[in-house]
């Protein structure tokens, strides 16, 4: 079975199956699992006309696989995903797998399996009108925080990125990760992810925008299509004393950019209070979980 790394040059072969994806984890992207591939040790297989991805151990080894995505049956695919873990002689394990990804298997297997949900790993959606108007008392702080905003900055200026402009973005990233390298928040990898991702945007197929205040960029944010009707926000810094940088470039992305959207999902916690305290407290319409499937009895894998 061929493993492939995800990378640039096989971004086309991603996207051929995963146009048929109508589940809105913040994963199923060409772009996502390119740029975190060797922070999280991933690649990808084709199984029965599917694109299934897998975390590798240190050897190269698939250690489990996500639920399959494509245009053909899906229960061939996980059957043949159950088959390769008895050939190897490893217990089964399917990761990332979405409550409705677990209903099928229930429905083609009753009783068989079980799935453990990690609150870590839940995206959290949000409707594109709670994002783009800030309704209601539980947002009256965001209100606030745009309000000093433009009291103090309304000369801002708002632009798309494209090649002129996504240097000063890596710019406010460089300085972002200077300013927080004691933070929880703060993952070096991020920052090669963010260079790549800002280099290579439109073959990544990633769009973005920028604020500036005086000149200056002092927030951004980076995103794509993940389906038909909704969209995910990958990357957004801001500086922290600009007060406000962040609701404004959050709030205006979503008016200006998204609004062909119904759902914005602006990706998981990884169980950081901060983020966690920050992501809550945008009214999110719901958590997708995410959890790891497994039989529950286990098979003799000596024999």
């Amino acid at each position: 079975m061929l493993i492939q790394k995800p990378c640039l040059d096989n971004k086309d072969l991603l996207n051929q199956y995963l146009r048929y994806n109508n589940y809105p984890g913040c994963e199923l992207s060409a772009a996502n699992n390119i740029l975190w591939s060797d922070f999280y040790d991933t690649g990808f297989i084709i199984i029965e006309e599917q694109l299934v991805f897998c975390k590798l151990d240190k050897s190269g080894d698939i250690e489990k696989m996500s639920f399959p995505v494509g245009n053909g049956d899906k229960k061939k695919a996980f059957d043949a995903i159950v088959q390769y873990f008895k050939d190897c002689k490893r217990p089964f394990e399917m990761y990332l797998v979405q409550d409705k990804m677990f209903e099928l298997i229930q429905e083609w297997y009753p009783d068989v399996y079980e799935i453990k949900y990690n609150r870590d790993e839940a995206d959290y959606i949000y409707q594109w009108d709670t994002l783009a108007y800030l309704k209601g008392k539980k947002l009256h702080g965001k209100r606030n925080h745009i309000n000093r905003f433009l009291e103090n900055y309304p000369d801002y200026e708002y632009e798309n990125i494209g090649d002129s402009n996504y240097k000063e973005c890596l710019e406010l990233a460089k300085a972002w990760w200077e300013n927080n390298k004691s933070s929880e928040e703060n993952n070096p990898y991020e920052l090669k992810a963010l260079e790549i991702a800002l280099s290579n945007m439109h073959v990544l197929g990633l769009e973005g925008a920028l604020i500036r205040v005086q000149g200056k960029v002092v927030a951004f944010t980076v995103g794509e299509p993940l389906t038909e009707d909704t969209y995910v926000v990958h990357f957004e810094k801001a500086y922290a004393d600009i007060q406000g940088a962040y609701a404004m470039i959050n709030r205006e992305f979503v008016r200006r950019n998204l609004k062909k959207y119904s759902f914005i999902n602006r990706e998981e916690d990884l169980g950081i209070p901060g983020l966690r305290h920050a992501k809550t407290s945008y009214q999110p319409i719901k958590l997708l979980e995410k959890g790891t499937v497994t039989e529950k009895i286990k098979n003799d894998f000596t024999s």
